[in-house]
């Protein structure tokens, strides 16, 4: 790191403290002000807060790696972005006419306080096992790779980049609230796009261009059947990403993830008004549609320059792993200043996601757990609560990182393996519970439970099986049991069967469940339900709603499908 990179470095903080004190300034005195921003928030807001708070380490380490291990495959993850349309067209009217603070809130008015409780531990057991532990894990490893530092004081700098990034963040984020997560993504949202637009170009000029990306790597086959790594849709007999089960996992998780999990929604929810929400959706999605070609691609040329053996400052351009692709390209490739300018850029990232996360979680104990215990607490206790409980949620994540490392080799890999299992109860609920009224409180309740359940079996075969082929000396699980002979149902079942099927499969069983319990329980008294389903919308609540969107929405939206559309051409 040259001079000119620190100066760079110091002018981002100046401003990002600049903005801190300013919305430290403005008054926040209510819970609402704190988590949602006063439900003040434009469309610009929206849609920059929903990339950012997205756009976090499994993209910078995660996605880059993906790309330089396996190719285009996880792409689909990404190009999924154009779900943030079912959000904004789908979803935003019941959420707006709701008025609720969170997801399990919204569960609360559609189903009972039970599945309100569900939600939030999962919500919570989700955050520690993926968004706390991913990040903090990859913003150290992003450092130590970035600034070429083992140790320091005797300590590993992993560790010491890790937390510092947690205690940097934290500041902010428990100073501002809600505000201080969106108006500091307005300013990360355009770095982090020109530092890894410029680390794209800079990175096909060393390697020899995009026809010599698709050279090399269409040369390296990825299964028996004949699929390279520039393949989107490989063979259904892929072990890992089989076409069938790609598009069903993917659409899951997806769903899961941009429709029903409050670390998304709640920059929804701070909308002024449905139209500046949904077009703040619109938004985001346009932005979601950069991170294959600023991330994925980038992890590609930095794995066909390793095979060129390209060199680069009179040194040959190496990974250490396929993990440390997008750090490494920063490292090497990138003059001074500009370095500066990107690492600012994986700052934002990190930060974003981190602060989003805080937000998020923060406002998940104290409005759902600690509210419904002690109603009569003082607005100043329940941001104070809020507060507290980050501090515990970032400590689970942090003991979670060991076991994290030892079960997923390819951390964006590892990311959505979790999440596979984790969305299906969750989206099954939310799909019923707002496109019928049929779905009864205890059928949205046991659909919900049915999914967890299955859900920590299949992580827990995951930890056992893996630790137990490392006990016997083996690397591989399935090569292990298949020399031991291990074949039971469970191992089968919760292990063997592909991640992508397994995640499908669990949504069809979840969706059975709450329709076969909803089949025999008392249905929610038809008041419970107005404006809460299709159904139960009244005339006035559907009039106000098609007010809210003008051609330039539909035509924006369509635009969006047609590139994912093309997208998928190119690459098929």
């Amino acid at each position: 790191m040259a001079l000119l990179d620190w100066i760079v470095i110091g002018i981002f903080f100046l401003v990002l403290v600049g903005i801190v004190v300013w919305v430290f300034r403005q008054q926040q005195n209510s819970s609402g002000d704190y988590f949602l921003a006063g439900r003040d928030a434009t469309w610009i807001a929206i849609g920059a807060s929903i990339f950012a708070s997205n756009i976090g380490s499994e993209h910078l380490i995660g996605l880059a790696g993906a790309g330089a291990s396996s190719g285009m495959a996880m792409a689909h993850w990404e190009i999924q972005g154009w779900m943030i349309l079912i959000l904004g067209w789908v979803f935003v009217p019941f959420y707006s006419r709701s008025m609720v603070y969170t997801m399990p809130e919204f569960l609360e008015k559609r189903y009972n306080k039970e599945s309100r409780t569900i939600l939030s531990v999962i919500s919570l057991v989700s955050y520690v096992l993926t968004k706390v532990a991913v990040t903090v894990y990859a913003g150290g490893l992003v450092f130590k790779e970035v600034f070429g530092i083992d140790t320091l004081w005797g300590i590993d700098f992993f560790w010491i980049s890790a937390i510092g990034l947690v205690l940097l963040t934290a500041v902010y984020t428990v100073v501002g609230g809600m505000k201080s997560v969106l108006y500091t993504s307005v300013l990360q949202a355009p770095i982090l796009l020109l530092g890894s637009a410029i680390i794209l170009v800079l990175s096909l000029k060393a390697v020899g261009g995009w026809d010599e990306v698709l050279r090399i790597t269409n040369a390296v086959k990825v299964n028996d059947y004949g699929d390279s790594m520039v393949n989107l849709i490989r063979s259904n007999r892929d072990a890992d990403f089989p076409w069938l089960g790609v598009f069903i996992g993917s659409a899951v998780i997806g769903f899961w993830y941009w429709c029903t999990d409050q670390f998304i929604v709640q920059r929804v929810l701070s909308g002024k008004n449905e139209k500046e929400a949904r077009r703040g959706t619109i938004f985001g999605a346009y932005l979601k549609m950069t991170p294959v070609f600023l991330f994925m691609i980038p992890g590609m040329i930095a794995f066909a320059m390793a095979q060129k053996g390209v060199v680069i400052n009179g040194e040959v351009f190496t990974l250490t792993s396929a993990d440390a692709a997008f750090p490494t390209l920063v490292a090497k490739l990138l003059p001074a200043g500009v370095k500066g300018l990107v690492v600012c850029g994986i700052l934002a990232a990190l930060m974003s996601s981190l602060a989003s996360l805080f937000n998020s979680s923060s406002m998940l104990f104290t409005i759902d757990f600690y509210k419904k215990i002690k109603p009569s607490a003082s607005e100043k206790q329940l941001v104070s609560v809020g507060r507290i409980a980050t501090i515990v949620v970032v400590a689970l994540g942090i003991l979670w990182i060991p076991i994290m490392r030892s079960i997923g080799s390819v951390l964006y890999t590892y990311l959505q393996d979790v999440q596979s299992v984790l969305a299906p109860g969750i989206a099954a609920a939310f799909l019923l519970g707002v496109i019928s009224t049929k779905a009864t409180p205890k059928g949205g309740m046991w659909g919900l439970i049915a999914g967890f359940i299955i859900g920590i079996l299949r992580l827990g075969a995951k930890v056992m099986y893996t630790e137990m082929a490392k006990g016997a000396g083996y690397t591989d699980v399935k090569v292990w049991a298949a020399e031991l002979g291990v074949n039971n149902p469970f191992y089968v079942l919760f292990y063997d069967v592909n991640w992508l099927f397994f995640s499908g499969g669990m949504l069809v069983f979840c969706l059975l469940v709450i329709m076969a319990v909803s089949r025999f329980t008392a249905p929610a008294p038809a008041a419970q339900l107005v404006g809460l389903t299709f159904g139960s919308s009244t005339a006035e609540q559907r009039a106000d709603s098609k007010r809210s969107w003008n051609k330039w929405d539909v035509i924006h939206s369509g635009i969006i499908v047609a590139i994912t559309v093309a997208f998928y051409i190119y690459f098929w």
